[in-house]
């Protein structure tokens, strides 16, 4: 969470666990309500032009894991759409994602698995797994002697990690088993029938979209053995699992192989034989991930700008293997020591990975040739995500699509164009990240909006961290119009495309965008902007949007509001009823001088499509009922200490009073009042903005006005809550009896609650 100061809160839960015997002091349900407020995995729209493509997966390693600060900026992965699945990966026994790298990765329709993993010196605990948690007191088999038992196999393990799995709200974990099984087949039989315990628990408490990934290590015979590719050594552990995760030191005929092995295989052992029994779930090409590393390290192609050399092979397209991306943040980790190095300079290299440049071509350095391998000509450098189709997020009445385009790091806070916050280095608060934008980089594919033939005006992207309307950032969109002698130049309609997005059809929807002209356009031109919906850029699909109300609003700080209600129809019949389109702006330019050049630059705030309710079904207003402060009591960590504590809250809705009722009889065909509808219409909040004020004597509080922001809830995995860390305070308390917090919600909309809903706690010193 971006917050005031310099002094993170103390986890009051495990961030991950080192052993297996940490994992044994776990209580499930110990930490209540502590995350609530993790947004819960919603699945994207099929795609069936997508049926039989391979996959992404992205393995994050970046510096350990766990190295997110409020108080410095650090990488965030923005490219979720071309994303299937995340891993959050570090070296300790049992990796738990963070709460806010969960939110973001649900909040685009990717699933996100935690690790479980055992390097050098971890056998005690690989047995331990097995068998199960031990017990304290003297124990054994009735009559029996243990040594006619072969390897006993308890389910211990696997429920308490799919139970861990669903509390903290992550979907699954990769299985890293990196040191030898001293127990041979004995082990490894027991080590596979374990790992379908563990995928059916998980999909018992997780879902059933709940994952089991085996990266290729162990071997059927107990060795450390990878072979970078699926064969009879580590085929138990594939068809034990949801898939496989190869190692990243094949040669490049290594995915073929794979193909043909696969394709090999009797049908009854993949779950594709007429006939499976339910319980199989059925293996295909895409649940095998070839691991391309982009450090480099032994993968062909020599990773880094060269990764698209090894996915070229893997072939996600034609061949129809997926891809298992390690180590993706190498675009900081390999810069962030060179002079000049910042955060804009990071991006720039981290989009032309996975997106491209923004103008030319890019420079690959050559790689490097092994000697067991002949040359391997490869072409001009591919963005990563010219391999994978594009996916939108999660269908809007599933989940409301929303953002401000945050990366998740920033400079500063804003609430309603008002900066409440500036940073000294920065923060970074993956819970805040929103989409920022999947048609727009890396430059915006502007179209005319009629059909002329006139030289189409250019554009570009990029992030503003000093001027936003929510959140910590806005995109600054320029358009450069060249001078035109054409006799419609002197009105220019343009067509920008800003995100893909998921809608079914004939249903109606409800769309708003905020935007602000830089203070340098308004003169050279005259512009008009609409909301707009429209097929995807290059599509060949059509549809027919329907926009049946508009409106525009001028809101505080020079932003416009721009709002539409519409529904999506196709003419040409179609089984599907569900339609992939283009959200964006038309733009209009009027000039007097259209042979001159000309340069439009606005910042577009905040996007949200959300489904559309009649006013009647919208009585509801919004409010946080009450606030309350817990003090924090003496821990082994930290003592007690004034103003160490929690703030909680409620939130509630209230409805306009019943002032007429029409009813005369009881026959009389009417309702009293205005019916909720039947779908989720309660109100659902992104988080909270926290703001804290003094006492001026032991009575009176100044205008809640003057109170100081201090930070937002929700990247500790808190629906409604807030550590409150005294360092933290933009005051000293000394000669204060009484402070004030306020507690001020934005809805998944974008609506900020006016102070007259929010809710105040006083503490008293």
């Amino acid at each position: 969470m971006p917050i005031l100061g310099t002094v993170e809160a103390t986890p009051s839960q495990p961030l991950y666990f080192k052993s297996l015997q940490e994992l044994d002091a776990w209580i499930p349900g110990n930490a209540g309500n502590r995350y609530d407020g993790i947004v819960r995995y919603k699945a994207r729209r099929s795609d069936n032009k997508s049926e039989n493509r391979g996959k992404l997966l992205v393995c994050h390693d970046y510096k350990g894991g766990y190295t997110e600060s409020p108080f410095a900026r650090a990488y965030t992965f923005n490219f979720w759409s071309t994303c299937d699945t995340f891993v959050y990966f570090s070296h300790q026994r049992v990796t738990i994602p963070p709460p806010g790298w969960i939110s973001a990765a649900h909040r685009q329709g990717v699933k996100i698995l935690g690790t479980l993993i055992f390097e050098g010196g971890g056998e005690e605990d690989c047995l331990r797994l097995l068998v199960g948690k031990m017990p304290v007191s003297k124990t054994g088999q009735v009559d029996q002697s243990t040594s006619s038992l072969t390897l006993p196999l308890s389910p211990y393990y696997a429920r308490v990690l799919a139970e861990l799995a669903r509390e903290r709200g992550f979907d699954g974990y990769l299985l890293n088993f990196e040191c030898p099984l001293a127990g041979g087949l004995e082990q490894t039989r027991a080590l596979a029938a374990w790992i379908t315990l563990l995928q059916s628990e998980i999909l018992s408490r997780v879902g059933p979209h709940g994952e089991t990934l085996w990266y290729d290590s162990v071997i059927f015979t107990g060795q450390l053995r990878w072979q970078d590719r699926l064969n009879s050594l580590n085929l138990p552990f594939f068809l034990s699992s949801t898939g496989l995760f190869s190692n990243y030191t094949w040669h490049r005929d290594y995915p073929a192989l794979t193909a043909q092995y696969f394709l090999s295989l009797d049908p009854t052992l993949t779950g594709n034989a007429l006939g499976t029994p339910s319980q199989f779930a059925p293996k295909a090409l895409q649940d095998i991930y070839m691991g391309v590393d982009v450090w480099g390290r032994g993968s062909h192609g020599g990773g880094g700008l060269g990764c698209y050399r090894a996915i070229s092979h893997i072939a996600p397209e034609s061949l129809g293997l997926s891809v298992a991306l390690f180590g993706h943040a190498w675009t900081w980790e390999s810069e962030q020591d060179k002079p000049g190095w910042t955060w804009d300079k990071w991006w720039e290299y981290e989009s032309k990975f996975w997106v491209g440049p923004v103008v030319g071509t890019v420079d690959v350095p050559e790689a490097p040739q092994r000697k067991d391998e002949p040359e391997c000509l490869h072409g001009p450098f591919l963005p990563i995500a010219s391999f994978f189709p594009l996916h939108p997020p999660p269908e809007p009445s599933v989940l409301t699509f929303h953002t401000t385009f945050c990366p998740g790091t920033g400079l500063a806070w804003f609430v309603e164009g008002v900066k409440v916050f500036q940073s000294a280095n920065g923060w970074t608060d993956v819970d805040k990240q929103t989409s920022v934008g999947d048609l727009v980089w890396p430059r915006p594919k502007l179209l005319w909006d009629d059909d002329r033939g006139d030289e189409i005006p250019t554009a570009l992207t990029a992030f503003c961290m000093n001027d936003a309307w929510s959140g910590g950032s806005s995109l600054r969109l320029t358009i450069s119009c060249h001078g035109s002698e054409d006799e419609m130049a002197a009105y220019r309609p343009l067509w920008l495309p800003i995100h893909s997005v998921s809608l079914t059809l004939r249903d109606t929807y409800e769309a708003h965008a905020i935007y602000k002209l830089d203070s340098n356009s308004a003169d050279c031109c005259d512009t008009e902007f609409a909301l707009a919906v429209k097929p995807l850029p290059g599509s060949l699909e059509d549809f027919d949007c329907d926009i049946t109300g508009s409106a525009t609003t001028e809101l505080a700080g020079g932003w416009t509001k721009l709002t539409i209600q519409f529904t999506v129809a196709r003419s040409a019949t179609t089984s599907s009823v569900f339609q992939t389109a283009a959200i964006g702006l038309v733009i209009a330019i009027v000039t007097e001088e259209p042979t001159q050049p000309l340069q439009l630059s606005f910042l577009l705030g905040q996007l949200n499509i959300a489904p559309y309710l009649p006013q009647s079904f919208r009585e509801e207003d919004s409010l946080v009922l009450w606030a309350d402060y817990n003090p924090m009591a003496t821990t082994n960590v930290r003592p007690a200490a004034p103003l160490l504590g929690a703030l909680s809250w409620e939130v509630a809705t209230s409805f306009p009073r019943v002032t007429a009722v029409n009813i005369t009889s009881p026959d009389d065909p009417l309702s009293a009042w205005n019916l909720q509808p039947t779908v989720d219409w309660f109100p659902s909040f992104l988080y909270f903005n926290v703001y804290v004020q003094p006492f001026v004597d032991d009575w009176n509080v100044g205008k809640v006005e003057k109170a100081v922001w201090i930070g937002t809830s929700g990247s500790d995995g808190q629906r409604n809550g807030f550590d409150v860390v005294p360092e933290n305070l933009p005051f000293s308390m000394t000669g204060k009896s009484k402070i004030r917090f306020y507690i001020q919600g934005v809805t998944d909309r974008g609506k900020v609650l006016k102070w007259d809903k929010c809710a105040f706690v006083d503490v008293s010193l």
